[in-house]
């Protein structure tokens, strides 16, 4: 029987840009330049863009909320920062802190996912007031970075020879909704959304050495080291966490929001993994209003 042919995918649309330090990046924006509530910034992780905050950000638009992802070098970005960047996962958490002095969100709620929330714990431990509030929901902690089966998987991507056929591969739909790619993350994958998240690295050699500079600068036994030091942050957290995780169990979870002084709240999502965002959105955008400003009647 003949191989079928990849489905089709499509890009997302054009984004603004900002230049930093590091270099030029896009970024998406949702809601109301002058609202009157604390701007939100989403922070993502590998191999997926700003579209994995779509369905929150919209939902918060529709409340009167600002909201500001910053497409993060991390894969599926389209612009490349080049050799001459600091591309570890500390050089990003300081392209972070960079992106919210740029736009003047220091009274933000940041929002982080996956491994957005690493990058987010190496930004707290070079300035732990960047921002206001933190919620932080599946995300890399301690000495998981990443969980498996990813482990193996990025450790394959570093090298350079395999990266482009690895991505190659996830053309495969049923490939990519594997474990190997999406299939632990999410309940109902979208098979146009998972396709073009890995365009970037199939047709850009640039875009591939971002990631794998990203890939090699990966510690656990530094995050180990980092993640004890969120008991200096003295901010409001909270954690949002899916249920269903099998990468980064409700126990790893709580088990980050006791590093935070006194424990954070911890809210456990039912029916959702470890892309929360996607499968249960209405409940993180709930939870992050109650955070930022107490709770507020929907429109």
């Amino acid at each position: 029987m003949a191989t079928p042919p990849p489905t089709a995918t499509h890009a997302p649309a054009p984004l603004p840009t900002v230049e930093l330090s590091s270099g030029v990046i896009e970024y998406a924006t949702y809601g109301p330049a002058d609202s009157p509530h604390p701007p939100i910034v989403f922070v993502h992780g590998a191999v997926v863009d700003h579209r994995l905050w779509e369905p929150v950000a919209r939902l918060l638009a529709e409340r009167g909320f600002r909201c500001l992802v910053p497409l993060m070098p991390l894969g599926s970005h389209r612009i490349p920062l080049g050799p001459g960047a600091d591309r570890s996962p500390r050089g990003m958490g300081r392209l972070l802190r960079e992106f919210v002095d740029r736009f003047d969100l220091s009274t933000a709620t940041l929002v982080a996912n996956d491994s957005g929330g690493a990058i987010t714990q190496f930004a707290l431990d070079d300035d732990p007031r960047f921002v206001s509030r933190l919620l932080f929901t599946n995300c890399d902690a301690f000495d998981l970075f990443p969980p498996q089966p990813f482990r193996l998987y990025f450790a394959l991507m570093r090298n350079r020879l395999l990266l482009k056929p690895l991505a190659e591969a996830m053309r495969i739909r049923a490939l990519r909704h594997s474990a190997l790619g999406v299939g632990l993350l999410l309940n109902d994958p979208d098979p146009e959304l998972t396709g073009s998240v890995f365009a970037p690295l199939q047709t850009d050699a640039r875009i591939r050495d971002d990631f794998i500079a990203f890939l090699r600068g990966i510690s656990p036994a530094e995050l180990a080291t980092i993640t004890p030091r969120m008991s200096g942050v003295d901010l409001p957290v909270r954690l949002v966490w899916g249920r269903d995780d099998r990468c980064f169990t409700p126990a790893h979870g709580r088990r980050l929001a006791a590093a935070f002084p006194g424990g954070a709240p911890f809210v456990e999502v039912p029916g959702a993994r470890t892309f929360v965002s996607l499968d249960q959105p209405g409940v993180v955008a709930d939870q992050i209003v109650e955070l930022t400003v107490g709770d507020l009647t929907s429109p």
